[in-house]
């Protein structure tokens, strides 16, 4: 008898690519980033500080809960409650000052647009030297200076000690990595769901919560400040343990609203959950109850890069769906990101694109006694963390619904 070989777990699955690096360090707030340690494979670890621009309180207030859409706007480590949209920061000027700035520099072009000098060359009048003078009145935009730390030190120094506790959510990623482990860094998707989340209070107070592909387990934490429960699920020893330590930095953010956040492992390419106790972050047959009879939220970040964890991952939301007890809406973020293919000999979106059909197939899916409609989300929401909402940062809804 010929035996098969037994299906690789997504960690095992061998990717052809160079080392990728997510960019959101470069918008985050800090003036520093913080290496902490070197992780189980070798790659450094570095610990950042993500600042909400509105505290808890505040949002409450501000009738975020009753759909009113305000932005926000943020310079560049001082955020502000305005009702002017938040722009990433570029440049550490306000744009009042940038707009300041480009008058002048039109009135002066155009009061030397017939300057001439003694040759009959036209006589250009340069920019003034102001911003590179070696000791200016203010400080130009901050410089990122990493930093290696030991384990006892003062990690946050004080950056932490001017903001409440519960505006700071701290993270261990790192920075750049091969692309099987991706889930070790932060992404701008991640954050854009981070603020769906909150901005939708309505779907996540009190509810029982699943992410999938978690990585980090930032936009996880985020969901604890809100929900009853959130499994956090991701799969690799390391990758969890990373979540793991995250969830216990902010440990104080769930606790405030009575929420408990796991960590555990789910593996998109299995059917069962593991349950070995043997295994970290396996599952207790309660835990797996609780999964099934209370959960009404799935969600998922920035996991859409491989054809085959695609439509792993789509199987796995319909097999959930079909063994969920209560009506269930899964929010989805991801990125188009553009490449150049020799395949093509053109830039093309093919991971992005292979997402697009598979939510396609599955709206066309009638699984049992369940259809599921597939809906984008407008990204018109109030953006409480700092990073670049560009274009192709997209969210999408899913809600399986009962075929009457």
């Amino acid at each position: 008898m010929v035996q098969l070989a037994s299906a690789p777990a997504m960690n095992e699955v061998t990717f052809r690519s160079d080392t990728v690096l997510s960019d959101v360090h470069l918008y985050t707030p800090n003036q520093r980033h913080l290496m902490v340690r070197l992780n189980g494979v070798g790659q450094p670890v570095f610990l950042s500080q993500f600042k909400l621009l509105w505290s808890q309180e505040s949002w409450t207030d501000s009738g975020a809960e009753s759909g009113d859409h305000k932005d926000v706007h943020t310079e560049e480590t001082l955020p502000t409650r305005t009702g002017s949209r938040e722009l990433p920061p570029r440049s550490g000027h306000s744009d009042e000052g940038s707009s300041l700035q480009a008058g002048a520099d039109t009135a002066g072009q155009e009061e030397a647009g017939t300057q001439l000098d003694e040759d009959g060359d036209l006589d250009v009048v340069r920019r003034p030297q102001a911003t590179s003078y070696p000791n200016p009145a203010s400080p130009p935009r901050d410089k990122v200076h990493p930093m290696i730390l030991t384990q006892e030190e003062d990690i946050m120094g004080d950056e932490a000690q001017d903001s409440s506790p519960h505006d700071v959510i701290k993270i261990e990623h790192t920075m750049a990595t091969p692309l099987e482990d991706v889930g070790k860094q932060v992404w701008r998707g991640a954050l854009l769901l981070a603020d769906y989340i909150l901005f939708r209070r309505d779907l996540f107070q009190g509810c029982t919560a699943l992410e999938l592909g978690a990585g980090t387990g930032l936009t996880s934490i985020v969901a604890a400040t809100m929900a009853r429960t959130v499994y956090c699920t991701d799969v690799g020893a390391d990758l969890l343990a990373m979540c793991q330590r995250n969830v216990a930095l902010n440990s104080h953010l769930a606790a405030a609203g009575g929420g408990v956040l796991k960590v555990k492992e789910l593996d998109w390419l299995k059917d069962d959950l593991c349950t070995d106790p043997e295994v970290p972050f396996s599952w207790s047959e309660e835990e797996i109850s609780d999964l099934y009879d209370h959960t009404t939220v799935v969600f998922a970040a920035e996991v859409f890069y491989d054809e085959d964890l695609t439509n792993a991952l789509f199987k796995t939301l319909s097999r959930l769906a079909l063994r969920l007890k209560n009506a269930c809406t899964a929010i989805l973020s991801v990125e188009r990101r553009l490449n150049f293919t020799l395949r093509h000999l053109d830039v093309t979106c093919e991971a992005y694109d292979h997402f697009r059909s598979s939510l396609h197939a599955l709206e066309k899916l009638a699984e049992g006694k369940l259809h599921f409609v597939v809906e984008p989300v407008e990204a018109s929401f109030p953006q409480l963390f700092v990073y670049e909402r560009v274009q192709q940062l997209e969210l999408w809804k899913i809600v399986a619904e009962p075929i009457i």
